[in-house]
This record gives structure tokens, C-alpha cells and sequence, in this order.
């Protein structure tokens, strides 16, 4: 899971993880595999195409953070109403599933995961070869990666990335299509980090759901954290946002509760 953030911090957690130093804005842990041929940070269609970086909670010591140090939840996403979203994040910490294993299959070349948390999909694909790198604004979750084998950077995805226009496969699951609260700013991103044919792996929520809110983390023991906008999409609505966005979806396809899609650029790219 990752919200947004104005800041970019360096992933010094997961360096401490490993009892060393790291340069700012370097990933933490190693990136495994063929390098992509580019190899910088910004870039055309970068971070100032996305329009205004959203603002959001300190991400260092809140139920999430507390939650992932401590191994085990409960969590929630609190509405303004009171409504609570439980996150998954017993699945999070555990190993990829075969719902997972789903996800993986269509990863090609080097894979970012917006929104690694504690890094089970990044860990996954570095095993099989991949060049993977999660991002997330959420210090914990990123040491967490690191631990895991995997190579992680603590950043919103709103700010600039490695190797921008040179990543083969992006993934948004775990419900990271609400990162920001504005889906359609969010797939305009994206298409900034993809290489030429590249394609972006989208999870959508269970249900038939189009929504923009502000919510905040929730422990279900009275902690509950800053508000940050986030939103949540069907399958029906995230092909709605794409194609309005000027996305293909190339594969559709759900393993148990959980729904995915396969987009790409349409040709000639997408909207200014």
C-alpha cells in the first residue's frame, strides 16, 4: 500500500536493515536482472505531466508502519462516515498466492510495483529473474522489502523516479489505483514510466465501486492517522478511467475475489 507524499525520502530504514549507508534517492537492496535501456531519473511526461504532487500524512510512524513492525494487524481504511475498509495485510506480509502467481505471469523485462509494501511481489520476481523494484512512501514497508531480498525506494510515485520511460511491466494491485484519490492522474504517471510496449498490471476492487474520498489508516483500537485522498474502482469504472485516458486493455481476467487488468498505451500515446 502506499499513499502520496511531498517528500522523497532516501529508504534510510532499509539501509539501516542491512547495516549500511545509502545515497538519497537511491533504492535500497539490489535490483536483479538486465537493466532497462534507460537509466534516469524525470524525463518526458514526468512528474510536472502529472499536474500538482497530492499531499498526504507522514508515513514513518502511523498504524501501517506500527502494523508492519509488529507483523499483524488489524488495519483498516476509515471513511469520513465511519465506513472501514479492512486491508489485507496478512496477505501482504505472506509470500505471493496464486492469485498473485496470476500477476507474475504477465510481468516482462524490468517490473516496477507502485505501492510494494512489505514487498512480496518484488521479492517474487527478483527470484525469477526480473529486474524489480517496488516503490512506496512507507519506510517500514520498504525495510521490509529489503529483508525480504528485494530492492525498494521510499517515494511517492508523484515525485521522480529511476529509469522513467524504461520499465517494461508497471503494477498497481492491492487497491493502489487510489493512490492520490484521482485515477485518471494517476494512469497519466504511469504511462511516464513505461518503456515503448511496455504494460501496466492494474488490480480493481471486488465490487461495482466508483469513488473519490478522504480517508485515514485505522488501527480498530482507536489509533487512527492523518487524512489522504484516495479512491476506489470496479472493474467496470477502471475500464472506464483508462479508456478515457487513452489506455487499450488487452486482458481482463479475476482469480477468486480479486480482478485485474492489462493495459497498454493506445498507439500514437496518450491524451496531452
Amino acid at each position: 500500500m502506499s499513499g502520496t507524499t511531498t517528500g522523497t525520502v532516501a529508504g534510510a530504514p532499509a539501509a539501516a536493515a542491512r547495516g549500511g549507508g545509502q545515497s538519497a534517492g537511491r533504492p535500497a537492496g539490489r535490483l536483479g536482472g538486465p537493466r532497462p535501456a534507460s537509466d534516469r531519473a524525470g524525463g518526458p511526461g514526468g512528474p510536472a505531466a502529472a499536474g500538482t504532487v497530492p499531499t498526504g500524512p507522514t508515513w514513518g510512524d502511523d498504524a501501517y508502519a506500527r502494523a508492519l513492525r509488529a507483523g499483524a494487524g488489524p488495519l483498516f481504511l476509515r471513511r469520513p462516515d465511519g465506513w472501514l475498509l479492512p486491508l489485507d495485510l496478512d496477505r501482504w506480509l505472506a509470500d505471493a498466492d496464486a492469485t498473485d502467481e496470476s500477476v507474475l505471469a504477465q510481468c516482462s523485462g524490468a517490473v516496477l510495483d507502485i505501492g510494494c509494501g512489505p514487498g512480496r511481489l518484488v521479492a517474487a520476481l527478483s527470484g525469477r529473474g526480473h529486474r524489480a523494484l517496488g516503490v512506496d512512501v512507507s519506510p517500514a514497508a520498504v525495510a521490509r522489502t529489503v529483508l525480504r531480498g528485494g530492492a525498494a525506494l521510499c517515494r511517492s510515485v508523484f515525485h521522480p523516479l529511476p529509469e522513467e520511460g524504461g520499465w517494461n511491466t508497471v503494477l498497481l494491485l492491492d487497491g493502489n489505483i487510489g493512490i492520490g484519490g484521482d485515477p485518471a492522474a494517476l494512469l497519466h504517471r504511469v504511462a511516464a514510466l513505461l518503456a515503448p510496449g511496455g504494460s501496466l498490471v492494474a488490480e480493481a476492487a471486488a465490487v461495482d465501486v466508483d469513488e473519490r474520498c478522504e480517508v485515514r489508516l485505522d488501527d480498530g483500537r482507536g489509533g487512527v492517522g492523518s487524512p489522504f485522498p484516495w479512491a476506489r474502482v470496479g472493474p467496470a469504472a477502471l475500464r472506464r478511467h483508462a479508456g478515457r485516458a487513452g489506455w487499450t486493455t488487452t486482458r481482463a481476467w479475476h482469480h477468486g475475489d480479486r480482478h485485474f487488468l492489462q493495459l497498454r498505451p493506445a498507439v500514437g500515446g496518450l491524451p496531452a
